[in-house]
């Protein structure tokens, strides 16, 4: 099975095309620019469905990853972000022959399909999975939708992502991490590794006529109090901290994996809190 990863480049990107070579596949990584080490690179911008089309022409598989996934850019740049999570996926389930499959990184932001979402990046992802559903009608493709919790770990270097932000405060010199209100607002952090394993399991079951969403998460929620706890854990000393009024958020989001357990036969085996936070220090202080 040749398979193309779209955003391999990036944070989860380059975990899941290690896994999948890892997995025996015949990789093919698709970024906007660049190489990745290891694998046949083809250069595609989504916003480019020619481009596209081209990358992905002799592909049995797409692992569809290349997204704005910020909500606070959906909302400097609502269109843009269409253009990209909608446009992109639009351009991708074009290009692919029938028979193909496909697994879409989703976002468990959306949670209930039919529920408003509050942002251009939630309501994007949603209308894109919405195109894989119907892309599958009469055998055309088969899709599944990973809806994913917040993935942490080694190798994440976006200082706007919980993790990230509290190694940059522990290991530069007057660093302190914001904290937003008393540190309560809960989020489901998920090991890269296992996010990684949940898309080649994924992709294992896609059949053509078919798709499902499944949720991804470690079931465990945690407090952003807890995380800088876990952070003081591993480092043998606390994370300094500043705390400011309390932000518009939600205040707690989780995720139940019991939904990928069954269908995908997966468990979130390296998603303790410790474990993340001790593999992402390896990484950042290398």
């Amino acid at each position: 099975m040749r398979v193309a990863v779209t955003g391999a480049n990036g944070f989860v990107g380059r975990a899941v095309v290690s896994a999948l070579v890892r997995a025996g596949r015949d990789v093919v990584a698709v970024t906007r620019s660049g190489a990745v080490p290891g694998v046949v690179t083809r250069n595609a911008a989504l916003d480019r469905p020619d481009e596209v089309a081209a990358a992905l022409a002799d592909v049995d598989a797409v692992c569809h990853l290349a997204a704005v996934v910020r909500v606070r850019d959906s909302l400097a740049d609502p269109l843009g972000t269409w253009r990209t999570n909608l446009g992109g996926t639009r351009a991708v389930l074009g290009a692919l022959r029938p028979g193909a499959r496909i697994v879409l990184a989703s976002t468990a932001a959306i949670g209930d399909d039919h529920r408003p979402l509050p942002h251009p990046y939630g309501a994007a992802k949603l209308a894109a999975d919405l195109a894989a559903r119907d892309a599958t009608v009469g055998g055309a493709l088969g899709a599944i939708s990973l809806r994913l919790a917040n993935a942490a770990g080694p190798g994440d270097a976006d200082r706007t992502r919980l993790v990230p932000a509290i190694l940059a405060a522990a290991s530069e010199p007057a660093g302190e991490f914001v904290v937003n209100g008393d540190g309560s607002a809960v989020r489901d952090l998920v090991h890269v590794a296992d996010v990684a394993d949940a898309v080649v399991a994924a992709l294992d079951i896609a059949e053509p006529g078919s798709y499902r969403a499944i949720p991804i998460g470690s079931g465990t929620p945690v407090s952003v109090a807890a995380i800088l706890a876990a952070a003081g854990r591993v480092l043998g000393r606390p994370v300094p901290v500043r705390h400011r009024e309390a932000a518009p958020e939600p205040a707690a989001v989780t995720v139940d994996p019991a939904r990928a357990r069954e269908i995908l036969g997966w468990t979130p085996r390296r998603s303790g809190l410790d474990r993340i936070v001790q593999d992402a220090w390896e990484v950042w202080t290398r």
